[in-house]
């Protein structure tokens, strides 16, 4: 029998996307490995949003490339966006990609495997009961939901709407059905994911939706925790403010990508909003909702970014002090159109541009860190460093995007477990707690 490793890169999106595919090749009797070595079979679930995931793609495949030539590796397929993107020039550079499959098509990925090997393991065909499972490879106590798939946005430096597609959002039902099989399997921190988010239901239902598909998940036992990634802020309305507000298991944490606050860049990356929006929805979250946490993150560099339009955006991060912050110097990337727009800067200035809002940001993250020493916050277990240390994350932090909470104790803490930790001390971006005497075996 075949068997078949996945090499997950890019967004957590393609981390949904992998599980599904490892579910449809097992159903057919393909055997999944976890250790590239003792693969026949190497997936390549590929990321080209920016430049530098292009090239983390192009050098994984090099990678397996150079196993197929020593014979380890009998078939290389690519699958995600970069074969979507890049397929016909890859075709060529790369001929010992034996099979290219974009966005959609993995969903077939079993046929083409049938016919790339001719090797008839059950039926080469599809249940769509089948085509709906994932098989929980990554998945553990936090688990991702993909609740659409493609944008409608069309933000002139994202390539995303030309790989993926229109806005496609899935059924309420098929949502809360998968929610209650992560739970099954011992999700408690469910995190919500699309291109997106705040666009849910408008396609299908006619009307925006995500308060209540945030509503009706919330009902799962086991679900404890729910986090919602990529609210565009023009798209968060008052029915889900009120939502996250009023559910106990709805975490405060907003992630809100702006990009910018200067109206013209905001016209010139065709964003839909304005800096006056901006901060009335600022104002608004935290006004309405207790202890919220913004993230968000900006570009710099953008074509046509002015001096005086860095600054606005330097001093509008000063001023409104996010909780957590990404900053990203422009991606010139072809066929968006920002790639065709004057002026644009060079790599030295982008940078720079980068470094002095990041160094903004850490005197902010620096304070914010330290107001923190004293409180009492739930923290979910993440890891263990020793028998006296472990890693773990509040509700203000997302994994492997924010910053953790280094645990002392000497209990016997399980991964996974929600707990109460005293902060004693701060770092730049992390906290260091205790375990509260609440807690107790």
């Amino acid at each position: 029998m075949k068997k078949f490793h996945i090499v997950t890169l890019g967004c957590s999106k393609n981390t949904v996307d992998s599980e599904f595919i490892s579910n449809k090749l097992k159903s057919k009797n393909l055997i999944y490995t976890d250790n590239l070595y003792d693969a026949d079979i190497a997936i390549v679930n590929s990321c080209t949003f920016i430049e530098d995931a292009k090239e983390e793609s192009i050098d994984a495949v090099f990678d397996i490339v150079n196993l197929k030539k020593q014979g380890i590796i009998d078939y290389i397929i690519l699958t995600g966006c970069l074969s979507q993107r890049y397929e016909e020039e890859l075709e060529k550079e790369i001929p010992e990609i034996d099979l290219f499959l974009g966005t959609t098509s993995f969903k077939d990925i079993d046929k083409y495997i049938f016919s790339l090997t001719k090797n008839h393991v059950t039926s080469p065909f599809i249940d769509k009961a089948i085509e709906e499972k994932r098989d929980y490879i990554e998945t553990t106590y936090v688990g991702y939901i993909k609740i659409s798939e493609g944008c409608n946005n069309n933000c002139t430096y994202c390539i995303i709407p030309k790989i993926k597609g229109n806005y496609r959002s899935r059924t309420i039902d098929s949502l809360v059905h998968e929610a209650e099989e992560m739970s099954a399997r011992g999700v408690k921190e469910l995190i919500l994911i699309a291109q997106d988010t705040s666009l849910y239901g408008t396609d299908l239902y006619g009307d925006k939706k995500l308060h209540i598909l945030l509503k009706e998940i919330s009902k799962i036992e086991g679900i404890e925790w729910i986090r919602i990634h990529y609210m565009y802020p023009e798209g968060i309305y008052d029915e889900l403010i009120n939502e996250i507000k009023i559910n106990k298991k709805v975490l405060n944490y907003f992630d809100i990508p702006l990009q910018h606050v200067s109206d013209k860049i905001l016209k010139r990356m065709n964003r839909k909003t304005s800096k006056e929006n901006i901060v009335n929805l600022i104002k608004k979250i935290r006004s309405e909702i207790d202890k919220p946490v913004i993230r968000t993150t900006f570009i710099v560099g953008f074509p046509g970014e002015t001096e005086e339009d860095f600054n606005e955006l330097k001093n509008f991060v000063e001023k409104y002090k996010f909780e957590k912050l990404g900053i990203f110097p422009y991606s010139k990337e072809e066929n968006t159109p920002a790639y065709n727009l004057d002026g644009h800067l060079n790599k030295d200035k982008r940078k720079k541009r980068k470094d002095i809002i990041l160094e903004s940001q850490k005197k902010i993250s620096e304070e914010f860190c330290r107001n923190l020493i004293g409180k009492k916050l739930d923290v979910i277990v993440d890891d263990f460093i020793d028998e006296e240390s472990y890693i773990g994350r509040t509700y203000m932090d997302s994994p492997e995007i924010d910053g953790v909470v280094y645990i002392n104790s000497s209990e016997d803490i399980q991964i996974g477990e929600i707990l109460k930790v005293v902060i004693t001390d701060s770092l730049e971006y992390d906290l260091i707690g205790v375990l509260s005497n609440e807690y107790s075996k």
